[in-house]
């Protein structure tokens, strides 16, 4: 056996060990075994779930004031827990909801929109909650509706967060609103989209939008093609057939670049120039362009 192997071993019996010392009512020492699972990957969300849903010393629940749970099946979560840079992925991954919330605020500040006085939020290709548990505390749960193509997602986040949540689809034409929305917010979609649909997805998610709102977005721009390497098109567009995602087909939702000027065409064909109300280059996560749109 190597070194990961023993690791694992000994944090599946520490595993074992905190569950029963859990049902013996030694909530201490149970989470002492727990919190020594926690930092093996093999056991980590084993013993994370315990802990949160235990309430034992050590949740991230008792240092954040909100639900902290996360699905075994959350991509973005295992995208983090086997990236070289996360020394602490369940922190990194919190964290950067809660990051993506002050950014968010930000934004919608600069345009006079600030988020706490918007009345309905749909937060769209939602995943399974690392943005949305925040967004929730922030607005309150009855105030935001999530969805996703993943159904298994969506039923997450409702059930653990207390959002409302319907099921997207694969094809934008197929998608009904149940409401319009002060605010319709996507996060890292129309970074993946195909050229095919990536109009389609920009003319459906308006329809969401109520008089008055906005749709703000966020696409992989100039900057994020230029950490890469990726050369865009004569259009300003570039597409690759891979993503962080292992439940969507990559043809469908692979690694989309996008530069101003392309995004700019489409909203001018689609709405025309003066629903923009803002861009920001690189404002999510200092990678991703932000853009605001305004119904008028």
């Amino acid at each position: 056996m190597n070194g990961t192997e023993l690791d694992a071993e000994r944090a599946m019996a520490l595993l074992r060990e905190g569950e029963a010392l859990l049902a013996a009512g030694r909530r201490e020492d149970a989470a002492g075994a727990l919190r020594r699972a926690r930092e093996v990957r093999a056991t980590r969300l084993a013993a994370h779930g315990l802990i949160e849903r235990h309430g034992l010393e050590g949740s991230f629940a008792r240092m954040m004031g909100l639900d902290c749970a996360i699905s075994p099946r959350d991509d973005i979560f295992h995208f983090f827990d086997g990236h070289p840079t996360s020394t602490n992925p369940l922190r990194d991954y919190l964290a950067d909801g809660w990051r993506t919330l002050s950014e968010l605020m930000l934004l919608l500040e600069s345009v006079d929109r600030p988020l706490l006085k918007l009345g309905s939020v749909l937060e769209f290709a939602s995943g399974h909650g690392r943005f949305t548990r925040h967004l929730a505390k922030a607005v309150g749960a009855g105030s935001v509706t999530v969805s996703d193509v993943v159904e298994d997602a969506v039923r997450f986040s409702s059930q653990t967060f207390g959002v409302r949540g319907f099921a997207s689809q694969a094809r934008p034409e197929a998608v009904r609103w149940p409401e319009r929305y002060d605010l319709v917010f996507v996060l890292s979609l129309f970074s993946h989209l195909p050229r095919g649909s990536w109009a389609r997805w920009l003319a459906r998610l308006w329809d969401a939008v109520a008089p008055g709102g906005l749709l703000v977005f966020s696409t992989h721009g100039t900057e994020a093609a230029r950490r890469v390497g990726r050369a865009l098109d004569g259009e300003g567009y570039a597409f690759n057939a891979a993503s962080e995602s292992s439940a969507i087909d990559a043809q469908e939702y692979g690694t989309a670049y996008t530069d101003e000027r392309f995004v700019r065409a489409q909203v001018r064909a689609l709405m025309g120039e003066d629903a923009i109300a803002r861009f920001e280059p690189a404002w999510f996560w200092h990678h991703q362009d932000a853009w605001v749109l305004r119904w008028d």
